[in-house]
């Protein structure tokens, strides 16, 4: 089965390319916070600069991991169950679900090893650049040298592959039979776990001083957490809400329609836009309530204060980039696979143009339902950080960074989803059912 595994990953790369892109972004983030802990290391670094760039590479490194596992394990179950039909006459032919599971565990750890070793040289790169930042913001000394040492590298590779290898073995074990009771309970705890580590971090934010170096820390993670958990439970609203949904006509019908079908496999969409809208509103909005509590004292900022704007800035970043990559990946993946639906509806007598349509309306569906439980998780940590350091409920700053985050959610859900149906679409009817046949 490893040399099944091998010889499909070099037969048909183009199948693993969101797995790749993921596995090559992970790492890269990973490998390059985490060379700030190499540089911290190196001889001769002041105590004031080896303390900020291994704050960095900590918080950094810690929310690159949670984003890795999540990115990795939505592409690669979007991949298992395109490849059902194929699994099923593997199966048909006398492979074992063992025998299975180390096909699609090796497929996985052979292309996350490819993505995580072509994201040295950019890692290096951008380790660099992240150092010149902290020196011309004058928090680390201009003396002080870059080093990629064995903490970025080995890090980098091992938690990708760990990510790839966990994240296929659930996959696959879903795909062969073991979801029924086993999965569902499995599900019930990850979303239970999420939900209650979610609450605990937020809670930890009332224990802490106003002026305390890490207030910002729990609710940024329960904000995270509560993400995921939310997200995760989005099937269960989103059977809810679709059954009351009054849409009709050509268009509605068929979205509501095929949304109720395909709810169970919403969860690898849902998790990066409802991870994406939650951290980035909260991130933003406690750095804003940080600064103008700052401001209000009449100091100025401290070396902490000005190492916390710059991480919080940062990971916003990657979130931004990485959300969106895995978002996008996860709709293009899930919207091609749908070329023989399209085609059978077109046969039906669907114009192009009414399943353009469909698509729309089930981006709007998804991308209102991920702004409605990425606002909720985000406002945990608000209102909790918020509580703690200026007495005030909710922050002064109006509704401006919360509209840019979900319009930026939302261009990217509906503009992925149209353009990849529009290009499946451009294929004649009888040959997208013939090709997925």
């Amino acid at each position: 089965m490893l040399t099944l595994a091998t010889r499909s990953v070099r037969q048909r790369p183009g199948r693993f390319t969101a797995t790749l892109l993921s596995a090559f972004l992970g790492a890269a983030i990973i490998m390059t916070f985490n060379s700030m802990h190499d540089t911290a290391g190196a001889p001769g670094v002041d105590s004031v600069s080896s303390e900020t760039l291994s704050t960095a590479a900590g918080v950094v490194g810690g929310y690159g991991t949670l984003l890795v596992f999540f990115a990795v394990a939505s592409t690669l179950t979007v991949n298992v169950r395109q490849r059902s039909a194929e699994i099923e006459l593997l199966r048909c032919s006398g492979a074992t679900p063992a025998q299975l599971k180390r096909m699609v565990v090796g497929e996985a750890v052979a292309v996350a090893l490819v993505g995580a070793l072509l994201a040295i040289g950019p890692a290096m790169l951008g380790g660099r650049v992240l150092l010149d930042v902290f020196q011309d913001s004058g928090q680390v000394a201009e003396s002080v040298d870059y080093a990629f040492g064995p903490i970025a590298l080995y890090s980098g590779l091992d938690i990708t592959v760990l990510a790839a290898a966990g994240a296929a073995f659930l996959a696959v074990r879903r795909a062969t039979g073991g979801r029924s009771r086993s999965g569902g309970r499995g599900r019930r705890v990850l979303v239970l776990g999420s939900l209650v580590l979610g609450a605990l971090s937020i809670g930890t934010t009332f224990v802490l001083s106003p002026t305390d170096a890490a207030l910002m820390a729990p609710p940024a993670y329960g904000a995270i957490l509560l993400s995921v958990g939310l997200a995760l439970l989005s099937p269960g609203l989103l059977r809810a809400l679709l059954g009351r949904l009054p849409l009709t006509g050509p268009s509605g019908y068929p979205a509501v329609r095929g949304l109720r079908v395909r709810v169970a496999e919403l969860p690898g969409v849902m998790v990066p836009l409802t991870l994406f809208i939650g951290m980035a509103t909260a991130t933003l909005y406690m750095q804003g309530v940080e600064n103008d509590a700052i401001h209000a004292a009449g100091v100025p900022k401290s070396v902490d204060a000005k190492n916390l704007e710059t991480l919080n800035l940062t990971v916003v970043g990657i979130i931004v980039v990485f959300s969106c990559v895995m978002l996008v990946n996860s709709l293009y993946a899930a919207t091609t696979y749908r070329r023989k639906e399209f085609g059978q509806q077109r046969l039906a007598g669907a114009t192009p143009g009414q399943v353009l349509g469909m698509v729309g309306i089930e981006s709007l569906i998804l991308a209102v339902t991920g702004v409605v439980l990425g606002t909720g998780a985000a406002l945990a940590g608000i209102v909790s950080f918020t509580t703690v350091r200026t007495d005030a409920a909710l922050p002064e700053r109006g509704l401006g960074i919360w509209l840019g985050v979900v319009a930026v959610a939302v261009a990217v859900t509906t503009g992925t989803s149209l353009v990849t149906a529009w290009r499946v679409l451009r294929t004649p009817a009888i040959s997208a059912v013939a090709l997925a046949a």
